[in-house]
C-alpha cells in the first residue's frame, strides 16, 4: 500500500521511511520503558543534551526519572556477546522540560545504534544510514563529519593543562581563531602548533579537499589511524554517490569523556537547527561498565512536523463555504465529489482565520461556485 503523506505530519513521514530504510540493513526494533533509574542519568548528565531530569518516586520510594535521552537506555540493556553485534533502532519519545516554567516536553526521535564489535565496515555503514535518512527526509541536505581521535591526537601533542586543552575544544567547536591563538601565546606553544589548531578549525569542505589540508597536521599514531578511517569513509561514500552531500567539519566536537571516534551533525533545508546527531562513543560504554564498541545516531523528528506543511504550504486543496439554508445531501454531494478527485476538502460556513488553502468555493442552491484561490 503506498503512503499516504497528505494524512501525516513530517515527523510521521520521516518515522515511517526511516523505519523501512533501518529494516533494510538487518537493524531490529528496539523498545523501551519510559522511564530508568534516575541515577543512570544523574551519573552521565554531561552525556545529555539537556541536565533537565524529570523525577518521581515509584511505589518502592525509589527515585526514577522520566528518560530524557535513548541512547544510555540502551547501554544499560544491552548485552556483551563475544563475537555478536546488537543492531537496532528505535523511535521513542523522550522527555525534558522547557521554557522559563520548566514545562514538560514529549520530543519523539528515530535512530540506530550498532554495539559490540565496531570495525570499519560497521563505522561506514552507520555514516551511510545518517546520510541516507537525510535523504529519505529531504534531497537538499548536508551531514558534516568530523573525528574526535584526530582531534584528540593533535591536543595530545600539546603540553597545556586539562582545562587549557577544553578551552582549546572549545575553540574549535566554534570555530574561534582568535581564542586559539589567545591561549597558544599564553601557553608559549610553538608557531608550527598554532599553525596546526588553526588549520583543523579552518577544515570545512569536500571529503578530499579537507584531507589533502589535513595530510600535513598528523604528527602521531593517533591521528594517523583517525586519518585512515576518514579516508575510507570517503571513500565508501564516493563510490555510493554521497560524497556531495558529505562534509568534513571538525567543528563538529564533543566531549573526549564520551566520543573517540566519528562524529557527525546532519542539516536539512529549511530548519535552522541540526536534525541528526551520532558518533562514536566507546568511552561511553566503558565507563558504564560495558567492554564493547558502540557507534549510532539520532533523528530528531520533532523537528519535521511542520516540514510537509511548509512544502505544500497549504491545509487544504479546497474550502467549501455554505449557508444556513444550504441543503445536507447537496452539501455532502458537493464535498464527495471534491474528494473523489483525490483533493482535500473543508467543509464550513465562514473562512477560518488561519487556515491556507488553494481554492475557495461556495455553495449556493444546487450549484457550486468558484470564488477565488492561494490563500
Amino acid at each position: 500500500m503506498e503512503l499516504d503523506q497528505s494524512v501525516l505530519t513530517g515527523g510521521e513521514v520521516a518515522a515511517f521511511k526511516l523505519r523501512s530504510l533501518y529494516r533494510q540493513y538487518g537493524y531490529m526494533p528496539y523498545k523501551m520503558s519510559k522511564f530508568e533509574e534516575y541515577e543512570l542519568y544523574a551519573l552521565n548528565k554531561d552525556f545529555l543534551a539537556s541536565d533537565s531530569i524529570i523525577t518521581f518516586n515509584d511505589a518502592d520510594g525509589k527515585l526514577m526519572a522520566l528518560k530524557p535521552d535513548v541512547t544510555l537506555s540502551i547501554v544499560k540493556n544491552s548485552e556483551e556477546i563475544p563475537g555478536l553485534l546488537q543492531k537496532v533502532y528505535y523511535d521513542e519519545q523522550v522527555y525534558r522540560t522547557a521554557g522559563t516554567l520548566n514545562a514538560i516536553r514529549e520530543i519523539r526521535q528515530a535512530g540506530v545504534e550498532c554495539i559490540g564489535e565496531i570495525d570499519t565496515y560497521h563505522s561506514c555503514e552507520v555514516l551511510l544510514l545518517a546520510a541516507r535518512s537525510l535523504y529519505s527526509i529531504s534531497k537538499s541536505y548536508i551531514l558534516d563529519v568530523s573525528h574526535m581521535g584526530f582531534v584528540a591526537g593533535l591536543l595530545e601533542c600539546i603540553d597545556i593543562s586539562e582545562s587549557c586543552k577544553r578551552e582549546l575544544l572549545d575553540c574549535i567547536r566554534g570555530k574561534n581563531r582568535h581564542g586559539i591563538e589567545v591561549i597558544c601565546g599564553a601557553a608559549g606553544l610553538a608557531d608550527d602548533m598554532l599553525e596546526r589548531l588553526l588549520t583543523l578549525v579552518q577544515a570545512y569542505g569536500p571529503m578530499e579537499r579537507v584531507l589533502d589540508e589535513l595530510r600535513p597536521v598528523i604528527l602521531n599514531e593517533a591521528m594517523s589511524s583517525s586519518f585512515t578511517e576518514l579516508e575510507q569513509v570517503c571513500s565508501v561514500l564516493k563510490n555510493l554517490g554521497y560524497d556531495r552531500n558529505v562534509m568534513f567539519d571538525f567543528s563538529v566536537a564533543s566531549s573526549m569523556r564520551y566520543y573517540n571516534g566519528l562524529l557527525f551533525t546532519g542539516y536539512i533545508d529549511g530548519i535552522p537547527s541540526g536534525v541528526l546527531s551520532g558518533g562514536r562513543y566507546d568511552k561511553l560504554m566503558h565507563k558504564m561498565g560495558k567492554k564493547s564498541g558502540a557507534i549510532g545516531f539520532a533523528v530528531y523528528l520533532d523537528l519535521l512536523e511542520g516540514l510537509l506543511s511548509q512544502n505544500s504550504g497549504y491545509d487544504v486543496d479546497i474550502l467549501l463555504l455554505y449557508s444556513d439554508d444550504a441543503r445536507v445531501e447537496t452539501l455532502n454531494r458537493a464535498a464527495q465529489d471534491f474528494v473523489s478527485r483525490g483533493l482535500t476538502v473543508r467543509v464550513q460556513k465562514a473562512v477560518p482565520k488561519e487556515l491556507r488553502f488553494r481554492r475557495l468555493f461556495r455553495l449556493s442552491g444546487n450549484e457550486v461556485t468558484e470564488l477565488g484561490s492561494d490563500r
